[in-house]
C-alpha cells in the first residue's frame, strides 16, 4: 500500500443566528465505507491540482459553483482500503443550492456541538477538532502596556468574542508575572469556552489553572514527550519546527514573523509565499504571526493559516 490516493475535501461553513455550521455528507452504498459521513469531495484526477479538484467535485456531488476555496490542513490517513492524503479546504461561497447528487443525505451542525450523525470517517475526527479553534489568537504585552491596562485590554477582547489568548510577558519580574497570571486566568476561567496559554512555564500554567502552554522553538525541540494540558501549542519559525510540533502532537502552531514588525520592522518577514509553501502540507492547524491586523485575516487565510496571531491590535 506504497501509493497514496490524493484526495480534495471541502469544509462548506455557513453563518446562522445560531452560530457557524459545517456541512457532512453520508457515503452512498456502492462505495467503501458506505453510510459513513464525511466532508464532500474526491479523488484529484491526473493533471488536477487539489483546488481544481475540490471545484469539480463539489459541483458534480452537491452542484455548486464554489468561489475561493481557502486552502487549509493536509491529513494522511490509512484505510484498509488505501492510503489517503487529505487536503481540506475551507468553503464559505458559493452558487446554487445545495443538493446531494452522489451522496444519501447531506446535514449541517453547529460548530463545537457533537455531529447529530454517525458514524464519522475516521480521517475527519481531527478536522472537527481543528474547526473549534478559534481564529484568532491574542498574545499579552503587558510589559509595554502595564499589567492594569493589559487586565483591561483582555477583559474588553473576551467581551468582543476573543477565546483563545496567550499569556507571553516573559520579561516581567517573577512575582509580577505570577501577579499578572493568576488576574489573566480569573477573567478567562469566567468566560465559557475562552482558553488561556502560559508562554514556556509549565509550573505557572498548573498554578493558576490555564487550559494549556504555548512552547517556544527551542522548548519544543528539547521535549521527548507532549505536555500532559488540554491544549498544547507551539512557536514555528521553519519547516523542521513545524514537523517537530506535528511529532510531539501539539494542537497548532503559530509561524513567522511573515510581515515586518513594530519590534523589528528592518526585517521585512518570510512573506506570505514562504508562509504558504511551509505550511502547504501542515497537520495541524497554523496561526500567521508577525505584523498582524483585523485587516490580514482574508489573506491569511487565502495563504492556508488557519487564522492569526496578534500582539498589537486585538
Amino acid at each position: 500500500m506504497s501509493r497514496i490516493v490524493e484526495v480534495s475535501a471541502g469544509v462548506l461553513l455557513r453563518e446562522t443566528p445560531a452560530g457557524t455550521e459545517y456541512l457532512l455528507a453520508q457515503r452512498p452504498p456502492d462505495k467503501v465505507y458506505a453510510g459513513y459521513w464525511e466532508f464532500p469531495g474526491g479523488k484529484v484526477e491526473p493533471g488536477e491540482s487539489f483546488r481544481d479538484a475540490l471545484v469539480r467535485e463539489l459541483r458534480e456531488e452537491l452542484g455548486i459553483a464554489i468561489t475561493a476555496p481557502a486552502p487549509w490542513l493536509c491529513r494522511e490517513f490509512t484505510y484498509p482500503h488505501a492510503r489517503v492524503r487529505l487536503k481540506f479546504f475551507r468553503v464559505t461561497d458559493w452558487h446554487g443550492e445545495i443538493h446531494p447528487h452522489e451522496h444519501t443525505g447531506a446535514v449541517w451542525t453547529r460548530l463545537g456541538d457533537t455531529p447529530a450523525v454517525t458514524p464519522v470517517l475516521p480521517a475527519n475526527g481531527p478536522i472537527l477538532r481543528a474547526l473549534a479553534l478559534p481564529d484568532v489568537y491574542a498574545i499579552t504585552n503587558a510589559a509595554e502596556n502595564g499589567i492594569d491596562a493589559e487586565l483591561e485590554r483582555i477583559r474588553q477582547a473576551l467581551a468582543r468574542g476573543v477565546r483563545l489568548l496567550q499569556l507571553r510577558d516573559k520579561t516581567l519580574a517573577a512575582h509580577e508575572r505570577h501577579h499578572f497570571a493568576e488576574k489573566a486566568a480569573s477573567l478567562v476561567a469566567a468566560v465559557p469556552g475562552a482558553l488561556l496559554l502560559v508562554n514556556d512555564d509549565e509550573a505557572l500554567a498548573r498554578t493558576i489553572g490555564a487550559g494549556g502552554v504555548h512552547l517556544s522553538s527551542s522548548r519544543l525541540h528539547a521535549l521527548s514527550q507532549r505536555p500532559d494540558f488540554q491544549c498544547v501549542a507551539a512557536s514555528c519559525h521553519t519547516h523542521a519546527d513545524l514537523a517537530r510540533a506535528e511529532q510531539l502532537g501539539v494542537d497548532f502552531a503559530v509561524l513567522g514573523p511573515v510581515l515586518p514588525t513594530v519590534t523589528h520592522p528592518e526585517s521585512s518577514g518570510i512573506g506570505w509565499d514562504a508562509f504558504a509553501q511551509l505550511i502547504e502540507h501542515a497537520a495541524i492547524p497554523i496561526f500567521a504571526l508577525g505584523g498582524m491586523c483585523r485587516e490580514s485575516f482574508s489573506i491569511a487565510q487565502a495563504h492556508g493559516a488557519h487564522g492569526i496571531a496578534m500582539l498589537r491590535g486585538w
